[in-house]
């Protein structure tokens, strides 16, 4: 199983979930694959945003990924795509080769607990601590609900 993670710049979010998620993997001893990647490659090779690599680090996480954009290959390469709000979502759907390839992408908030009662991931780029925080909270149940799904059985 391979699962990539997107969000809008690769620099806040994604990251952040495929960091999560692998350190989950890694603690369950599972054959799964993460990684991430941006709808724009506007900051390409570029470090997580300093504040997500703040937030995380006080929480236990260590992001070293460096952003990259969608690409082609990517809709081949994994077996599940998931999208952080409605607008990756709907910009994966455009890029998207294939019919097959459309059936991959899923929403990050089809993973929250019931008791999470918002429908995306929100973007914390343009707010403070606290929204950085609140999306790991986030993230940490979604990553955390999808590997026990997939433990469980094929999503």
């Amino acid at each position: 199983m391979k699962i990539l993670f997107v969000c809008l710049g690769n620099i806040c979010r994604s990251p952040m979930a495929e960091c999560i998620c692998r350190k989950i993997i890694a603690e369950r001893q599972l054959d799964i694959e993460v990684d991430s990647a941006g709808i724009i490659g506007y900051h390409q090779g570029e470090q997580s945003d300093r504040r997500m690599r703040q937030a995380a680090f006080e929480r236990g996480y260590h992001l070293s990924h460096a952003s990259r954009p969608v690409k082609y290959s990517d809709f081949e390469d994994f077996d599940l795509i998931i999208g952080m709000d409605d607008s990756n979502i709907d910009a994966l759907r455009e890029k998207a080769p294939t019919s097959d390839a459309l059936q991959k992408i899923k929403p990050m908030a089809s993973f929250f607990s019931a008791t999470i009662e918002i429908d995306h991931v929100p973007d914390p780029y343009y707010g403070g601590t606290q929204g950085f925080n609140y999306v790991i909270d986030l993230l940490e149940d979604a990553c955390e609900n999808l590997v026990n799904q997939l433990s469980i059985s094929s999503i």
